[in-house]
């Protein structure tokens, strides 16, 4: 099940708030020396938390946990992120809509999420290749953008673990998306999805996965539209092995790139 935690925190907090409020304009004078019921010594309790967690989760940073290996090795699963909310423009919370733009849009090579757009109540996260007007080819599991080939250097054979515990060959690379150097797996028992000449929509992102054989990102279900966007992924701060049940102390602090 899907729980939108966004909508479940900003309910608490109005209630909270709201109870607060009828207790302090109406009750509080009413009761004199009497102990307030436990409904309302909880929601005053709460409530300034509440509304400051609303406030930062909304406005500033938001924590992520990465539930599966699309951006590895990038990401992995396990990873808990920071997600800057400011960068791409301030939107309202629940309605999501944009209420003043930024001088910072996504840039090619970001880490963005964004609310997935076949059904935006799940979150994606993926890495931003096209930006509005950019012409893209994939081909023999090879990127061009606007009409340059985008370089892939080999680094090492790697064995990679899928979410289900079963290892797969892959070419770890090095790839240069325009300057910007981050890492990918090829798997090359599967076959490439090639396109060609891909135009990116005004408004719009194409973004791909850095575990180029097993993420459904752009090449699948289409562009991502800018009022989609939630935010940029920019640090690691706690991460998890869930297969040695352990913390790796080495990721912790990482930013993202």
């Amino acid at each position: 099940m899907n729980f939108d935690f966004e909508l479940i925190l900003f309910y608490a907090t109005v209630i909270a708030g709201f109870i607060s409020l009828i207790d302090i304009l109406f009750l509080e004078k009413k009761r004199n020396a009497d102990k307030p019921s436990m409904l309302i010594d909880y929601s005053r309790s709460f409530f300034p938390v509440l509304l400051v967690v609303f406030l930062l989760r909304s406005f500033v940073f938001e924590p992520f946990r990465i539930p599966s290996g699309s951006l590895e090795p990038t990401l992995l699963v396990g990873d808990f992120i920071l997600v800057n909310k400011y960068d791409y423009g301030l939107r309202w919370p629940v309605l999501h809509q944009k209420i003043f733009a930024t001088d910072t849009t996504p840039k090619r090579g970001d880490i963005m999420i964004f609310r997935w757009p076949p059904n935006p109540s799940y979150y994606f996260i993926k890495r931003v290749i096209g930006l509005p007007g950019d012409k893209i080819s994939y081909v023999n599991k090879e990127l061009k953008v606007n009409g340059v080939n985008v370089p892939q250097e080999f680094l090492r054979d790697a064995m990679v673990r899928g979410e289900s515990g079963e290892m797969w060959k892959a070419l770890e690379k090095q790839e240069d998306l325009l300057g910007v150097k981050h890492g990918i797996y090829i798997d090359t028992s599967k076959s490439s999805r090639d396109f060609h000449d891909i135009i990116v929509p005004a408004g719009m992102y194409f973004v791909m996965g850095d575990n180029r054989d097993d993420s459904a990102d752009s090449r699948y279900w289409g562009f991502v539209p800018d009022s989609n966007i939630v935010g940029k992924a920019v640090l690691i701060w706690l991460s998890w092995d869930n297969q040695h049940h352990n913390l790796r102390f080495n990721r912790m602090g990482k930013t993202i790139n």
